[in-house]
Formats: C-alpha cells, sequence, structure tokens
C-alpha cells in the first residue's frame, strides 16, 4: 500500500470500533503501520475485550497492510508508556499519534455521580495526556540524539467541548480540557519537530448512534452517508501526515463532506476605563459591550 503515509507508524488509541477503527483503515489505505489500540470495553466503559482491536489488525493485514494489536489501558502510566513501546520495537519509530479512545456516562448534573465524573475525565482528558506525554517524551529524546522528528498528535475533542451539551456535564467539560491541552500541548512540542491538533468530529458511533437515529434517517442505497464515520478520517490522515507541515495548534469540526477551521476564544468589544471600576459602573459597561457582542451559541439540547 502507498499513500501519502507511507511508511508512517501511526498509533490510533480507541481504535476498535466507531471513527477509531475508520481513522485505522485509512491511515493503513495510505501506506502507514498502525499500532491498534483498544480495551475492547463497553459504551460506558465497563469491561474489556482483545477482540475489537484485533478484527481490526486482521482487516489490515487481510488487505496487504501492516497492524499490531495493542490492549493496554491508556489511561494509566505503563498502558501509555507501552503503547509507545510498542510503536518502536514492533516498527521501529512512531510517526503520528491519533487521541480518540473514549466512553459516556452522560446525566444531568444533579444526577452525576463522582465516580463517574472521575471515569469519564479519565477515559478522555487523562487518556489524551499520557500518551501525548510519552509519545513527546520520544520525540524529545530523539531530537536530543540527533534524529529528524517530523511528528504528528491528532486530538479528539467534540462539539460539546465546543459549546456544551445538556446531559453531558464530564463529557463536554473533558473535551474542552483537550482543545487546550492541545494548544499548550502545540506550543511546547514543536521544538522537538511534533505538531498538534485537534478535531471536533460528528458521525455515527456507539456514542451517538441514538441521536442520529433519531435525528437523520438512514440514507438509501447509492447515497452519501453523511454519518459515517469514514467521512472524519480523511482529515485525521492528513493532519497525521507529512502534508499538513506548518499546521499545528488548530482544531477542525468534520462532518459529513464539511471541513471547518474553529477560531476559538477571540477578544471582542472592549471597555478600558484605566482605573478600578465600581460595581455599578462595570456592570452599566458590561451591558453595553454584551449589546455590541455576537450572541451566544445554544448549548447542544438547550432548544433553539
Amino acid at each position: 500500500m502507498t499513500g501519502i503515509c507511507d511508511g508512517r507508524v501511526v498509533v490510533v488509541t480507541g481504535a476498535g470500533r466507531g471513527l477509531g477503527r475508520a481513522h485505522a483503515l485509512a491511515f493503513a489505505a495510505e501506506g502507514a503501520k498502525v499500532v491498534v489500540n483498544d480495551l475492547g470495553v463497553g459504551l460506558d466503559g465497563a469491561g474489556t475485550s482483545s477482540g475489537p482491536a484485533q478484527q481490526v489488525v486482521d482487516e489490515i493485514t487481510a488487505a496487504g497492510g501492516e497492524a499490531v494489536a495493542h490492549g493496554g489501558d491508556i489511561a494509566t502510566t505503563h498502558g501509555a508508556s507501552s503503547l509507545i513501546t510498542a510503536a518502536v520495537e514492533t516498527f521501529g519509530r512512531l510517526d503520528t499519534l491519533v487521541n480518540n479512545a473514549g466512553f459516556l456516562r452522560d446525566r444531568m448534573l444533579v444526577n452525576l455521580d463522582e465516580d463517574d465524573w472521575d471515569a469519564v475525565m479519565r477515559v478522555h482528558l487523562k487518556g489524551h495526556f499520557l500518551p501525548l506525554k510519552h509519545a513527546a517524551a520520544h520525540w524529545r529524546a530523539e531530537a536530543k540524539a540527533g534524529h529528524p522528528v517530523d511528528g504528528r498528535v491528532v486530538n479528539t475533542s467534540s462539539g460539546a467541548g465546543l459549546l456544551g451539551s445538556v446531559g453531558q456535564g464530564s463529557y463536554s467539560a473533558a473535551k474542552a480540557g483537550i482543545i487546550g491541552l492541545t494548544l499548550v500541548a502545540a506550543a511546547e512540542m514543536g521544538r522537538y519537530g511534533a505538531q498538534v491538533n485537534a478535531i471536533a468530529p460528528a458521525a455515527r458511533t456507539r456514542m451517538t448512534e441514538q441521536t442520529f437515529a433519531e435525528t437523520m434517517a438512514a440514507p438509501g442505497e447509492g447515497q452519501f452517508d453523511a454519518m459515517a464515520p469514514e467521512n472524519v478520517s480523511p482529515l485525521v490522515v492528513w493532519l497525521g501526515s507529512v502534508a499538513s507541515a506548518g499546521v499545528t495548534g488548530r482544531v477542525f469540526e468534520a462532518e459529513a463532506g464539511r471541513i471547518t477551521v474553529m477560531e476559538g476564544w477571540r477578544e471582542g468589544p472592549t471597555a478600558d476605563k484605566g482605573a478600578r471600576w465600581a460595581p455599578a459602573e462595570v456592570g452599566e459597561a458590561a451591558l453595553k459591550l454584551l449589546a455590541d457582542a455576537g450572541p451566544v451559541r445554544p448549548v447542544y439540547g438547550a432548544g433553539r
């Protein structure tokens, strides 16, 4: 197999199903050697199985590609470290890390248990941080040893992280945290030759199939399946390739055939007194600024 990732070694977390599976197959189709990480857990993170990761590996090898399964828990130091080691020991290098693993435990805030909050933060936010940390350490060592590094990291946020989502307080907070982590990593890891970006995908997966089943009919025969996870993967593959040189610290929305560069928090209307405000006068000033500002975008599920 040859393509824009020919010869690159790519690690994809949560690659046994859904978006991760689509990414792994797409990278392999473009010539990458792939480490397929997946714990094989249920939608809520319970249970484990080696089956999903191995099935993706079998698909890749059956098509003539190269892949290896990794079943470690990437939200632990050992699991994340062994993930990077698996790439280096199996294929001799690491070029691209795609952080994708996650699950849901949705509750309204008043019903959200502390354990469920911690579990979602652990898999999404810590499960991004630890592989990123160990990939960065590997690339730093390579750069210090005088070896050329052309690293790529693609993190997975969500529209819930950009706008919030009713009933998904923990998930929204974790996905927003991933954006902040992406910006910091992009600023820190450039010196090692690595670029870091994030995507906010919308696609039909185990986590979203109920939502899309309620809002969008399945495509007819021969029609474009707008919610297929495979629609997101081309952007991820490009970001993980050398073709994306110079692109870092960016967040992209990806859905169906549409990609959007998100511009994040930017300064809007401003008032500067040049001295400390009194509470009453700062309120008056703030109301004037809000009148000149754009409208607040509604949170998902809040009604429009």
